[in-house]
């Protein structure tokens, strides 16, 4: 499979700190990927080398099939990016900052600019000076420009940075409209796991510099255990008509009242009927998947326990 931004054996090395290790990336064509990890991961320290910010000290970063070099400005022009904080002429107003950014790409579609301005929310703005701007404003500001062009090829590092609530759906919503309609690839960074598991089509877990797992968003719902939390009144009781009246195995005590079942294939009502006719009190049963959070807390468990 061909992808527009692959990274191989990816590594920085600064001041004798490794900052990144073996990083290998893989980003196909229209989709999201999310690249999540703790703060201090490493996530930007990858991302300055992407946009060739910061040179590698091992390894290589192949955008759009060739491998990425000091002169690969035509590779760069087909990429838009925010990396940490965006930054603007501040005495220039927001819509003044686009039309400069449209002069350096060489990017001359007419109304481009009041369309970005538009989806980001800053049409009343767009002629106020850029130091008059809240800091979520300056964050809208810049994934319009990152946008601005349609480039092929947006990195994002952590964009909804200083959005309430309400202003970071409508950016995931905006990224999901332009991955789809313009075929435009996302490659965004982020510490939050539910912003990530409802937008990214893949997403690449990254800690302590080193790239832990890289695994479509399908793969972790098909893959990841669904469990039945019950909440009983005598954990053991419970516990024994499972194990010895219905043969289950794969259950946890979770605490002196709740446990987990994850045996595949078993009906909430079969364990109520079974539990209520040995007369074990059940307060809850509920059908449960594990979400992203709770594949990613599993893993990171995993790592530790290993080393």
């Amino acid at each position: 499979m061909s992808y527009i931004l692959q990274t191989s054996h990816l590594g920085k090395r600064i001041d004798g700190k490794e900052l990144v290790t073996d990083v290998n990336i893989h980003v196909k064509k229209g989709e999201i990927y999310g690249f999540l990890g703790p703060n201090g991961a490493g996530k930007t320290t990858v991302m300055k080398m992407v946009t060739n910010l910061w040179k590698p000290t091992e390894g290589t970063v192949v955008l759009f099939g060739k491998t990425l070099e000091a002169s690969s400005y035509e590779a760069l022009k087909r990429m838009g990016s925010i990396i940490e904080f965006p930054t603007f002429y501040e005495h220039m107003s927001g819509k003044d900052n686009l039309q400069l950014h449209c002069e350096y790409m060489g990017y001359y579609n007419k109304g481009s600019v009041e369309e970005a301005l538009e989806m980001l929310g800053l049409t009343d703005a767009a002629d106020k000076p850029v130091k008059r701007y809240s800091l979520g404003m300056k964050q809208r500001l810049g994934i319009a420009r990152a946008v601005l062009c349609k480039p092929e090829l947006v990195i994002l590092d952590e964009p909804t940075n200083g959005l309430d609530p309400a202003g970071m759906k409508q950016i995931r919503d905006l990224f999901r409209m332009l991955c789809t309609e313009y075929d435009m690839t996302f490659m965004i960074s982020s510490h939050l796991l539910s912003e990530i598991e409802s937008i990214a089509d893949t997403v690449g877990v990254i800690n302590h510099g080193k790239l832990m797992k890289e695994i479509s968003m399908k793969e972790i719902v098909e893959t990841n255990t669904a469990f039945i939390e019950l909440v009983v009144e005598d954990t053991k009781k419970a516990a024994y008509v499972l194990a010895e009246k219905m043969k289950l195995s794969n259950f946890k005590i979770i605490d002196n009242s709740k446990i987990r079942i994850y045996e595949q294939g078993i009906a909430t009502q079969r364990i109520s009927r079974e539990l209520l006719s040995n007369e074990v009190e059940i307060a809850s049963i509920n059908q449960h998947t594990e979400t992203l959070e709770d594949y990613f807390l599993k893993m990171t468990a995993e790592v530790k326990e290993s080393c």
